[in-house]
């Protein structure tokens, strides 16, 4: 009977106990008329923040587990600005789903978001195309690139441009959107070895086995052409006015292609001249009939 008597206390108070933590977990703080939360609400957003959290730190490492060091630091500072967007967004759903009303911090966060997009929406595409070059390596510091019709060395890569160096010695500064509006040549992503061409067309009735000799001389000769591959000359067209060929060849340093090319033309023109090997300019025949 004793025991009887224990055992139906000690339920008493569990009971007591459950009553107590339940009603200390319904009491509410009531933040303005529309806005209430209660203990309760307030331990499953705590919850939710900490696995978000979790997730997020997962995903990070996930996304610059490849990354060198110096990108990761600028991907850290993307991470710490959208981190707090998504715990916002994270919070106002989880109020919502455990039955706080929200719908006017809803409707407020709507409108401000709109606004802030509207106003920075150009500035929003450069970073995230930053974050695109840093996450897939499409393009690296000391990279040659051209894109819009423009040439530059990456000298700098950052969240909201990249910064390239012309071959005129002029700072080329790229929104980073217009990566993803416009193809994006990247000459040395293969290798800085590129191959180049000269063209030059000869006058009809050329020794072209000649000319074919005097191409390979010209570029073979040049200290900045390779060996490997061999430069390859090309019959490309019969012309209006000429035989049309072209020399092709690789260079180590594409940026400054233009130079050796302009020595290659300066070459081919003197040992033409050596040669009799004539490059003609456009004629036209005019026939005037008299009535």
């Amino acid at each position: 009977m004793i025991q009887d008597l224990s055992a139906l206390e000690e339920t008493i108070t569990e009971s007591t106990v459950w009553e107590k933590i339940k009603e200390f977990l319904n009491l509410h703080l009531d933040i303005s008329e529309d806005i209430s939360i209660s203990i309760f609400d307030v331990l499953v957003v705590i919850t939710v923040i900490f696995i978000t959290s979790v997730i997020l730190r997962i995903a990070l490492k996930a996304f610059t587990r490849n990354l060198p060091l110096d990108d990761k630091g600028k991907f850290n500072v993307v991470y710490g600005y959208f981190r707090w967007l998504i715990y916002l967004i994270i919070l106002l759903i989880t109020l919502h789903s455990v039955g706080v009303d929200v719908t006017a911090v809803f409707a407020a966060s709507a409108a401000l978001l709109i606004g802030i997009g509207l106003a920075l929406q150009t500035l929003f595409q450069d970073i995230i195309s930053g974050v695109f070059i840093l996450v897939d390596q499409s393009v690296h510091v000391g990279d040659i690139i051209e894109i819009d019709g423009k040439v530059g060395r990456v000298e700098e890569i950052k969240l909201r441009t990249t910064r390239a160096v012309t071959i005129d010695n002029k700072v080329l500064v790229i929104p980073n959107h217009l990566y993803l509006e416009n193809s994006l040549y990247n000459w040395t992503q293969n290798g800085i070895a590129t191959r180049e061409s000269v063209s030059v067309g000869v006058a009809y009735g050329s020794d072209v086995q000649l000319v074919k000799k005097l191409l390979l001389q010209a570029a073979s000769t040049h200290p900045e052409v390779i060996s490997t591959p061999e430069p390859t000359v090309v019959f490309t067209d019969f012309g209006d006015s000429s035989l049309n060929f072209k020399i092709v060849f690789t260079i180590n340093d594409s940026f400054k292609a233009q130079f050796p090319k302009s020595d290659i033309r300066f070459e081919i023109d003197k040992l033409f001249r050596e040669n009799n090997v004539t490059i003609p300019f456009p004629q036209r025949d005019v026939h005037i009939k008299q009535q």
